[in-house]
């Protein structure tokens, strides 16, 4: 046999030889992808809460208070939609936006404000908040002592002065015959902590239980 003849056969065995592992890399490759299909096929994953949602969830209907327990003034803190979320109910003496009641003055907002949560307290026309004596009021509001943020309460909860990038999320109220004051929903924004600064109040729902 040639030298030319041996290199040639030897060429062809190299071919061949990489033609080979070609293939079987290509089949490994397929069993791969074949055995995490079948894997995943055997596993349920869970839907994130509100992923992919098209139709709006229940919110709970909640007895909050009754028109003849209110004054003006008076503040009824509740927990709304679920059981760790703040929220505070009042009559304002004048009439507001989303107000009900006789008089259509009865509002109530989440009380976790949407700058950084902290807990805000109303302070009425005159008044003044527990951390700036000096303040008056102009009228109803919402005054958070951690960063200053005001809310106009007869104006759905818009902030009138602060940090807060959003208003406050109000409840919606609903009055029955009887006088009893019911919480029936949130409105947008979302709630401060969950999806913060949406208007998909589903995401109101998830992360606790609801009351």
């Amino acid at each position: 046999m040639t030298s030319g003849e041996s290199e040639g056969e030897e060429h062809a065995e190299d071919e061949s030889r990489r033609d080979f592992l070609k293939v079987a890399a290509t089949v490994s490759a397929g069993l791969a992808v074949a055995g995490i299909a079948s894997v995943m096929k055997s596993v349920a994953i869970p839907a994130l809460p509100g992923a992919g949602q098209t139709t709006a969830l229940s919110f709970p209907r909640v007895k909050v208070a009754s028109v003849a327990d209110l004054a003006t003034g008076k503040v009824i803190f509740f927990n709304y939609p679920l059981d760790n979320e703040p929220n505070l109910l009042v009559k304002l003496g004048t009439r507001a936006v989303g107000g009900v009641g006789p008089n259509g003055d009865i509002v109530a907002f989440s009380q976790v404000c949407q700058h950084l949560g902290c807990l805000y307290s109303y302070v009425p026309p005159g008044g003044a908040p527990s951390c700036k004596s000096s303040y008056a009021a102009p009228g109803p509001e919402g005054y958070c002592c951690c960063h200053g943020t005001v809310y106009d309460f007869a104006n759905g909860a818009k902030v009138l002065s602060g940090p807060s990038p959003r208003p406050q999320p109000q409840v919606t109220l609903e009055v029955d015959s009887s006088g009893d004051i019911y919480a029936t929903r949130m409105g947008p924004p979302s709630i401060f902590g969950h999806n913060t600064g949406s208007n998909d109040v589903n995401d109101d729902l998830s992360g606790g239980n609801l009351v």
